[in-house]
């Protein structure tokens, strides 16, 4: 039988940690169970306790203070030594079957750009491990608002979801941020944008020179036809359970599970 996980992506500050306890919490209301693979070795637990924890194998402080090590080149050190030692994850994972893994990853984009580290190990979880797999993708919707961070958002977003070769949600987080009416009526038009249209309004706020750039960008994400968001409020169970669901979706979890043993049947009194 094959195994549920969700890479939990997006930049640092997206609220990746926040999804991950969020989607326990809203689990658990209604009778199923997750687990946070924490896979950043600079992070602390929040709400929940991590039930795997790179850090028990090795952790950012360690690095950068035995190799005198910047914390970008401490983070790819960790990774190095993880891929090295992946029977540890292996057997830290365990033998989980109708439970969700949340694989809560770091921030920095050339994990999965410059070197192929995430790539291999998504593909480790799936072969050797026998994962049903997606990948959700964090921004802020306080940042994607403005129509030029939104293409840097979406190229890096895009970028995720070739070199994973996952099956890929994105997702605005932060929603409950944008209190006023004006920015959540703005805010629609990110959820399934117009690349194209976009464009203009990003051009007015650009040097001319870039304007050319700006509609290259915008015909790369158009011509994909990949870039939709989905809209999260971590504190409001329906848009957490909405999400959910497209994750139940796209790792066919429902097919996944095991059959559950019946209820001893209830004895009849003889008439």
């Amino acid at each position: 039988m094959s195994r549920v996980g969700v890479m939990v992506l997006g930049p640092a500050g997206a609220g990746k940690s926040t999804f991950c306890n969020e989607i326990i919490s809203h689990m658990q209301t209604i009778g199923r169970r997750a687990h946070i693979v924490n896979l950043d070795p600079a992070a602390e637990p929040n709400k929940y306790e991590f039930t795997v924890d790179i850090r028990d194998l090795i952790s950012l402080e360690d690095v950068m203070e035995e190799l005198d090590l910047g914390p970008n080149g401490a983070l790819i050190y960790c990774f190095e030594y993880l891929m090295q030692n992946l029977d540890w994850l292996d057997e830290e994972i365990g033998d989980y079957n109708d439970e969700y893994l949340l694989f809560d990853c770091p921030g920095q984009i050339e994990l999965y750009t410059h070197i192929p580290v995430l790539p291999n190990i998504a593909q480790h979880l799936q072969i050797s491990l026998n994962f049903s797999l997606c990948a959700t993708y964090l921004l802020e919707a306080p940042f994607i608002v403005d129509s030029s961070k939104f293409f840097s958002g979406s190229l890096s977003a895009m970028s995720a979801m070739i070199l994973l070769e996952l099956p890929h949600i994105n997702i605005l987080s932060k929603l409950d941020l944008i209190k006023d009416e004006y920015g959540r009526k703005k805010l629609k038009r990110f959820l399934n944008p117009d690349p194209l249209i976009l464009t203009d309004e990003a051009n007015k706020d650009t040097n001319p020179k870039f304007h050319h750039l700006n509609q290259c960008i915008a015909q790369l994400v158009d011509d994909f036809g990949m870039v939709q968001f989905l809209p999260l409020e971590a504190k409001n169970p329906d848009s957490v359970n909405t999400i959910l669901s497209y994750i139940d979706d796209v790792t066919q979890w429902a097919e996944n599970v095991e059959p559950k043993e019946p209820n001893d049947q209830i004895e009849i009194d003889e008439m």
